[in-house]
């Protein structure tokens, strides 16, 4: 059994000893401390009478069990829940703004499999918080000194679909061209995993006019696959683009925030460049316009093409560490137009500040409708780079301050980004290479990218064979 507390929120495999899995308990503790810290974060309630939260989750088979405790938990708080029954985590997020909430919990283990759930927490923007008020929700959730709401400060629960004002809100994006989706008469086969997406983006692709064909669809939480979005999951999608001749095919996660393409071959668009080709459409746009809010974000190891592609539409690009708080973070700093991460995640502040499949598509579907070309000739306008994901395994902590350091110093000519782990630039070759701790084991994770597979691996391996020299 695996439970892991982090400030975004608690995560982990359902059932086992209370503190080893995520366990009933752990989840009123967790909730309890939420809703406690809700009353420092927002001083008075946005309705001026009580707390209000909105509660979604998509639909994994423990969905149900942790929704009634954790709305429950909150109402024994006084709090008062709006409850969205399935949705995805950018349907919760926009509902926060919609019901006029405090804040909001997401019950989603996100790309995890069918034994994981979670609870992510929402601010009273529908972003997730900052890295001092999750801590600040951890630490209230340890000491374990509950007081309950008295009967008659008991709070209320009412249930709100909130899918259509969802799809109403990509709709009236500037940026999203219906009409041109309209007249290109897509095609496309979708693979939703049997979650949420399975709801709310075949009620998107019809009002957008798009033919779908579906798999996996049904929200039975019953994932047909591994549910993370990459190629060697998708096989049965890109056979179904083929065989029903779609002109792409569509791979959303359990809670419908990642999103991944397939072209019309069967071949993987590859889901770091769902980003790098909406960032394209939505930059150009805004050159055309003769906007100079041309800044786009991406975590620190999420491909170069974003880069290159700002660059080229006369932008700036900025890097952040790894994590959506820290993206989003950026993105509010520096005012960027469209940022994201290299697994998928599309944020559209002009939407809201989360990750968004949704929004991914309806973006997508109006870059491939203006340009008039296949999703496989599409792929070719991008600079091309390729990643490799490796891993140092240690038997002591203790060795990856050293190791990160001594990274830093043999390789002090290069371009040196030190705000999460160690990123090397290496600007001759056009490659980089990033080490970073893991937050739970003994691990130093290695991403590395470079124009070709070869040039990536052998970045890889030259940086893990220094690692082992420091370490012997």
């Amino acid at each position: 059994m695996t439970l892991i507390k982090s400030i975004s929120g608690i995560r982990g495999t359902i059932g086992g000893p209370a503190a080893e899995g995520l366990t009933p308990v752990d989840i009123v503790k967790f909730t309890y401390a939420y809703c406690a810290k809700l009353r420092e974060r927002v001083p008075s309630p946005a309705n001026g009478k009580r707390y209000r939260i909105v509660v979604g989750r998509d639909a994994r088979l423990s969905g149900e069990m942790v929704e009634q405790l954790v709305c429950g938990t909150a109402i024994a708080c006084g709090v008062d829940v709006v409850k969205c029954g399935f949705a995805s985590t950018p349907t919760t997020e926009l509902a926060v703004r919609f019901a006029g909430a405090d804040g909001g919990i997401i019950i989603t283990a996100s790309h995890n499999p069918r034994q994981w759930n979670a609870l992510k927490l929402l601010n009273a923007q529908g972003e997730f918080l900052t890295a001092a008020e999750g801590q600040a929700i951890l630490d209230c959730a340890e000491q374990g000194d509950f007081d309950f709401s008295e009967v008659d400060e008991l709070g209320k629960i009412e249930e709100h679909d909130f899918t259509d004002e969802h799809i109403d809100s990509v709709l009236a994006l500037e940026a999203v061209d219906a009409d041109a989706i309209r007249k290109a008469r897509f095609k496309v086969a979708l693979d939703a995993i049997n979650s949420v997406g399975g709801i709310i983006m075949p009620r998107l692709l019809e009002r957008l006019g798009v033919e779908c064909v579906k798999l996996n669809c049904e929200p039975t939480g019953d994932f047909a696959h591994n549910p993370e979005p990459l190629p060697k999951n998708l096989e049965d999608l890109s056979r179904t683009v083929v065989e029903s001749g779609a002109d792409l095919g569509i791979s959303v996660d359990p809670d419908v925030d990642r999103l991944a393409f397939i072209c019309e071959d069967g071949a993987p668009f590859v889901e770091e460049y769902t980003l790098v080709s909406v960032a394209d459409y939505l930059l150009e746009r805004a050159e055309k316009q003769g906007r100079k809010d041309l800044a786009t974000v991406s975590n620190l190891s999420s491909s170069r093409a974003l880069r290159d592609v700002t660059e080229k539409h006369g932008g700036t690009y900025y890097a952040a560490a790894v994590g959506e708080v820290n993206v989003t973070t950026k993105m509010h700093e520096v005012g960027a137009l469209i940022g994201g991460e290299g697994n998928g995640g599309v944020i559209y502040p002009a939407s809201h500040c989360g990750r968004d499949a949704m929004v991914g598509v309806a973006l997508f579907l109006s870059n491939l409708a203006h340009k008039g070309l296949k999703v496989s000739e599409l792929k070719k306008t991008y600079p091309a780079y390729f990643i490799a994901k490796n891993r140092i395994d240690l038997s002591d902590k203790a060795m990856i301050d050293r190791i990160l350091s001594e990274m830093k110093l043999r390789f002090a000519d290069e371009k040196i980004n030190d705000i999460d782990g160690v990123k090397i630039d290496f600007e001759k070759s056009r490659s980089w290479v990033h080490l970073r701790r893991s937050n739970t084991e003994p691990i130093i994770r290695i991403y590395s990218e470079a124009p070709t597979e070869a040039e990536a691996e052998a970045l890889a391996a030259q940086v893990i064979g220094i690692a082992k020299e420091i370490i012997s």
